[in-house]
């Protein structure tokens, strides 16, 4: 045994240092990477869970300039419906609309519109547009079994030439009180699409996480046996901006060989691999090709990893050690795990980590596929972690109606639990209480960008009686503030 040990700290044994500072928080630039390409215009991310993240999630957390995970407790064809909603609910410019023959029939029209939330579909016939079906086209058409020809808007389509700004069709669409205007070349070819709708989501949603093509970034989990790399090529055909391989133990020879394997095959596509908690253990994946590591074993508020197997770091030392490597690589730190408030998101930051994962934070919240529970009149949602015996997806199938271990670094004992966490309300609540915390912190310590926080932040560690200092006492509060509020 090595007996010497280590003083292990996590966000309620510290604090930061306050410093001289002309920063205000409004001033305070949120941008940041999470891999060596992929950058965001705010550092949080919504966990790969399946009480947490699936399309819903994962549009509400780029429109607030996060990235969601999809999570992968569902077949591959699900999950990249999943991760195509995400990118199919956005654009600057629809490069690949949807389209449909005029021979299809009206029921296959409304069926599309429905899976992804659209109000029209271009009618092609060998690539060329001939004409538009849309709500109002169907308002009141009760024959669902009709050709679409005999419905279709054929008459007086307007549209434009490629290379059309989006400011010159908005003047287009409102000229002409339509919401889809097609791009088409000389020969009437569909080239793309813009609609009114994206340019409202524009304005209203200015921070959004979006790609080169204006479609919001949407990550994918995955594991790291049997048909993992077939899954990473289908989530790969429908866009998917970042991949997450994250098993329960990331530093085992499965993942690393896992990672390799992930690289040879997918070099270009950005892989965040995890989950690990030391320095050897991040030097490992990077060494193996991962694109940016997720930090944390045991801190997430339904794991018991560390009272079932007496494993783990605290998670403000474990993002320290794990930094202390990746900084020389240019590889990105994650943290996932233990946040409870937004200081602990501060915290996080100036130890090293680029973004902070959420699960508890963000499963209460109405865009969670959690479902609802009425409990002594108060609404929750259930949340539960990927390793607790209540999981559907803790076995999964390998295609061939055969459950197994979805890899081989999971655990025979549940080392997670299932419990309810309050109903939040919307996403974007959280998020600006989240922010303005992490804005306010920065202030504070006199850091204008994540970069100076990572070189300038100052940690000062605190007693027990320092604890209950930081926290409010010797008063009734009267209302639950948003962003005093710990999910337990």
């Amino acid at each position: 045994m090595n007996t010497e040990l280590r003083t292990g700290l996590t966000f309620d044994d510290v604090l930061l240092v306050p410093a001289l500072s002309e920063i205000l928080p409004k001033d305070v630039s949120l941008a940041t990477k999470i891999t060596k390409t992929v950058t965001l215009g705010s550092p949080i991310m919504s966990a790969g869970m399946d009480t947490v993240t699936e399309s819903k999630m994962a549009i509400a957390v780029a429109r607030q300039g996060g990235i969601g995970v999809i999570h992968k407790h569902m077949s591959v064809e699900q999950q990249a419906t999943e991760v195509d909603k995400v990118k199919r609910s956005e654009h600057g410019v629809i490069t690949d609309p949807f389209s449909l023959s005029q021979n299809n029939y009206v029921y296959e029209a409304n069926n599309l519109m429905a899976k992804y939330r659209i109000s029209g579909v271009p009618i092609t016939e060998n690539g060329k547009l001939i004409g538009i079906i849309t709500n109002r086209d169907l308002r009141f058409e009760t024959d669902h079994n009709k050709k679409i020809y005999e419905v279709m808007t054929r008459e007086g389509l307007i549209t434009t030439h490629e290379g059309t700004s989006i400011e010159e069709a908005k003047k287009i669409l409102t000229l002409h009180k339509i919401e889809k205007l097609p791009i088409v070349d000389s020969k009437m070819r569909l080239k793309g699409l813009i609609t009114i709708k994206d340019i409202e989501k524009q304005i209203r949603y200015p921070s959004s996480a979006k790609d080169a093509q204006g479609r919001l970034l949407v990550a994918a989990a995955i594991g790291c046996t049997g048909d993992y790399l077939e899954r990473v090529a289908e989530l790969i055909k429908v866009k998917v901006d970042v991949i997450v391989m994250d098993p329960i133990h990331g530093h085992h020879t499965s993942v690393i060989a896992a990672v390799r394997a992930f690289k040879q095959q997918f070099g270009d596509t950005p892989l965040i691999a995890g989950n690990v908690a030391t320095a050897r253990a991040t030097q490992a994946l990077i060494e193996a090709g991962a694109d940016g590591i997720k930090v944390g074993m045991g801190s997430v508020s339904n794991s018991t990893t560390r009272v079932i197997a007496g494993v783990g770091i605290p998670q403000i030392t474990a993002i320290h050690d794990s930094y202390q490597v990746a900084k020389h690589h240019g590889v990105p730190i994650i943290s996932d795990g233990g946040i409870k408030f937004s200081g602990d998101i501060t915290k996080a930051l100036a130890a090293g980590a680029s973004a902070v994962m959420m699960g508890s934070l963000f499963a209460g919240c109405d865009e969670s596929p959690g479902r609802i529970e009425l409990f002594q009149g108060r609404k929750y949602k259930i949340y539960r972690g990927m390793e607790s015996e209540h999981n559907e997806g803790f076995y999964t199938s390998d295609g061939d109606g055969h459950g197994h271990r979805e890899d081989i670094t999971r655990r025979i004992v549940p080392e997670g639990v299932e419990g309810r966490i309050s109903s939040r309300g919307p996403l974007a609540d959280t998020v600006f209480q989240l922010l303005g915390g992490l804005r306010s912190g920065m202030a504070y310590l006199g850091c204008a960008n994540l970069d100076e926080l990572h070189k300038h932040a100052e940690f000062i560690r605190i007693t027990p009686a320092g604890l209950r200092e930081s926290h409010p006492y010797d008063i009734q509060i009267s209302k639950e503030a948003p962003n005093y509020s710990v999910v337990y």
